[in-house]
């Protein structure tokens, strides 16, 4: 028989740190779980008789929510943990945990017991569930002779050793600049001020997100941005060269053993655009739509360049984000420096707690004792009303060897009735840092909310009764729609003003000065699109094909010259660092594809009332809430009452304020 929930896991509603392992003691408990899972697997090929949800489906996904949890926490400590040995025992852990699964994916007795399943009396997410499932082991080679299965799974755990090895490269990799005192006219003087001089008066800038995107953004040297773009962009070069390269020879080995043209149309199969050939006429038109404006922009840029340099005839890459800012400050009325005061973390973050409470109906509490794997994390629980829904953690600055971009990172599904959802956000912000408040940038704030998104999506649907189908286990091609979702929110000025007041004075963030704002960040969308169709033309190209003929940095220079009017910088090579690359592989098309059903969305919502929760409580009942357990299709049909369409996002690329 199957374990009762109350044996599944273990202390389900405790904090999942709640011991502070160490490195042995972490790998202990994690080994424990995997083999309660394959204890869990192995009462299923023991059943008599005939195949049932309780003696067949229930185990399943016990063992499911027994190898999640360690896939999880292992994969969060391997990218945050400050020890180098827990880190290492992350890696070891998500490397065996990979094991299991690939296993278990090739199980064909696992597969027959789930297939031979009568569901006639099911609902319709166990229905949905158990037909996923049966796709997924048949996409992952369950169906094909004993060699061939072996051999998938030979490959699939060469390319977990692979992922590893990508990512922990880009992590490790901090590079620094050096810049005299003369080449910081224009930064920030929060930024300046945290800088500590050398005694010849130089100082030390790291390719962290706090140091690098002020200086693309307002250092008034250009040597400087220049210097920090080739080492932003050859981060994790060229040690990454030879993993990338092994990478997309292992996916396309298995792809094609799978009978698949290329990885590109395999990892595709099972996401809302079904092939790599849908994805790529989506990019197409994406790309075709945004050209008008792109142009346009670009023309307005270089004037504006030509306005300081009249002899320019162009705009280089390391100049792009310096001169749009120029231009809004010049042309728009609006400085973002002027915005920073407004934008201490502290406020930013309570704010993001603040309005997502208001909207969702929900409060978030602070747990100040609870266990964190390092001094700045935060722990808090989420509570409607009396009842706890969830747990989340922020770790939120830069740090040596941690993660460096932005993510959530699950921690463990929850279960109605049996274990909380858990949760972190991964980023690196300013502060952090005795006497520094952490001045933020506006693109901070929208990626504070942007990654709150995710976090909400996998604490509201943490209440379904199946491990597999609770969380974020819907198509990778609409995991982003929650997310982009809620950056709209960023841009309304009833809802900055709720937090953004000013660090000295106290002031609030005044209207005007929003509204310069969201005028000013009108420019740059046409180039913003065509930015984000380069990395998903990159993604796709590099697993299209026989990867004989992938040539990443040839791809990279091919496309940026099709489809953006800054020319190529030689001696870069950013899909060393292309992180998106490992997670999303082919499918970087996905966060264009969820704009475009997030813009229609957010047709929905009443602009001028957003923080009128009716709608938003809906959207949480209807989308959020349902995790995995319905197509993504059916979702959008829920929510708006048809399928999604493309003329909001039209309206919104074409909008001017």
């Amino acid at each position: 028989m199957s374990r009762g929930p109350e044996a599944t896991a273990d202390r389900a509603d405790a904090p999942f740190w709640s011991d502070r392992p160490d490195a042995d003691t972490f790998t202990r408990t994690m080994t424990a779980r995997l083999e309660r899972a394959r204890a869990l697997i192995g009462q299923i090929g023991r059943v008599t008789g005939p195949r049932t949800i309780e003696n067949t489906l229930q185990p399943y996904d016990d063992a499911f929510l027994e190898a999640e949890a360690v896939s999880s926490q292992a994969g969060l400590i391997e990218n945050v943990h400050p020890d180098a040995a827990l880190r290492d025992a992350g890696e070891a852990l998500s490397r065996v945990t990979a094991a299991f699964f690939t296993e278990l994916s090739l199980d064909r007795g696992v597969y027959d017991a789930l297939a031979a399943l009568d569901l006639s009396g099911a609902d319709p997410a166990t229905r949905h569930y158990v037909t996923r499932t049966l796709r997924d082991f048949r996409l992952a080679g369950v169906d094909q002779d004993d060699a061939t299965r072996e051999r998938v799974r030979q490959l699939n755990e060469a390319l977990v050793a692979i992922s590893q090895e990508f990512s922990r490269n880009i992590r490790s990799d901090r590079r620094t600049v050096t810049a005299t005192p003369e080449e910081l006219e224009g930064l920030p003087p929060d930024v300046v001020a945290r800088l500590t001089p050398a005694a010849d008066g130089t100082v030390t800038l790291t390719t962290d997100y706090p140091d690098a995107m002020p200086v693309f953004a307002y250092a008034r040297s250009e040597a400087l941005r220049h210097r920090m773009y080739l080492e932003f962009n050859n981060r994790a070069f060229p040690v990454n060269v030879d993993v990338l390269r092994r990478m997309i020879a292992t996916r396309h080995a298995l792809a094609t053993l799978l009978g698949f043209a290329s990885w590109a149309d395999y990892v595709t199969a099972d996401k809302m655009a079904r092939s790599a050939r849908s994805a790529s006429e989506f990019v197409d038109r994406i790309v075709e739509a945004s050209g008008p404006r792109a142009t346009a922009e670009f023309a307005q840029l270089l004037e504006r360049k030509r306005r300081d340099v009249p002899d320019a005839t162009g705009v280089n890459a390391w100049e792009s984000v310096y001169w749009s800012e120029q231009l809004r400050r010049s042309d728009y009325g609006f400085d973002a420096q002027a915005l920073r005061p407004y934008l201490p973390f502290a406020r930013v973050q309570q704010g993001v707690l603040d309005v997502c409470g208001r909207l969702f109906g929900v409060r978030f509490q602070r747990v100040a004792d609870a266990p964190v794997w390092h001094p700045s994390v935060q722990c808090f629980e989420v509570l409607e009303g009396d009842e706890r829904l969830g747990r989340f953690y922020l770790d939120m600055h830069p740090r040596a060897d941690k993660y460096n971009h932005a993510a959530q990172f699950d921690i463990r599904t929850g279960v109605a009735g049996r274990q909380l959802p858990e949760a972190c956000l991964v980023c690196n912000f300013p502060g952090g840092v005795p006497g520094d408040p952490g001045l933020m940038e506006y693109a901070d704030v929208r990626t504070f909310f942007h990654e709150f998104g995710h976090l909400l999506h996998t604490l509201f649907s943490g209440r379904q009764r199946w491990t597999g189908i609770g969380g974020i286990r819907t198509e990778q091609d609409f995991i982003e729609v929650p997310s982009q979702l809620l950056e709209e929110w960023t841009q309304d000025h009833p809802t900055l003003a709720s937090f953004a007041c000013h660090v000295e004075t106290g002031e609030p963030l005044p209207e005007a000065l929003v509204r310069q704002m969201v005028r000013a960040h009108e420019f740059g969308k046409g180039l913003g699109v065509r930015r984000q169709m380069v990395f998903a033309r990159v993604s796709l190209s590099c697993f299209d094909r026989d990867p004989t003929q992938v040539e990443p940095d040839r791809i990279v220079e091919d496309t940026v010259r099709a489809y953006q009017p800054f020319p190529f910088v030689p001696g870069t090579h950013m899909t060393c660092a292309f992180g998106h690359l490992d997670g999303y592989s082919a499918g970087y098309y996905a966060y264009m594809w969820s704009l475009v059903i997030a813009k229609d969305f957010f047709g929905q919502f009443d602009r001028a009332h957003l923080m009128e929760p009716s709608v938003a409580r809906r959207y949480r009942d209807t989308v959020l809430a349902a995790g995995g357990s319905a197509p993504a299709e059916e979702l959008v049909q829920r929510f708006l009452g048809r399928p999604f369409g493309f003329e909001a996002w039209k309206a919104w690329l074409e909008e001017t304020h």
